[in-house]
């Protein structure tokens, strides 16, 4: 009897290590930003191994969108700060001829 009341009083380990087991799977899931971010910066530093993990991390679709986004934000950037169109420095950046 003490022994079925233990059970319903007290969480059962197995469970709460599932549970704290799902918690920290939480926790290390990345969104598309944090793996366009850490694919493009990997790509730059030739770490092939991190461009793989990242790349893992959400689909291709989302790894696209993110990366594009993170190229319209740097040129936006870029364009602001060297205080020219971003079309101008984005040709730049592909080595185009200015129009």
């Amino acid at each position: 009897m003490i022994g079925s009341l233990r059970k319903w009083v007290s969480p059962d380990r197995k469970d709460t290590r599932q549970a704290r087991s799902l918690d920290e799977g939480r926790r290390k899931q990345r969104n598309l930003f944090e793996a366009a971010a850490t694919c493009v910066s990997a790509s730059v530093d030739d770490d092939q191994a991190l461009v793989d993990e990242a790349s893992g991390w959400v689909s291709p679709e989302a790894l696209s969108f993110g990366v594009s986004e993170l190229a319209c934000r740097a040129v936006l950037a870029l364009a602001r700060e060297r205080d020219e169109t971003p079309r101008a420095v984005a040709r730049t950046l592909l080595g185009l001829p200015a129009d």
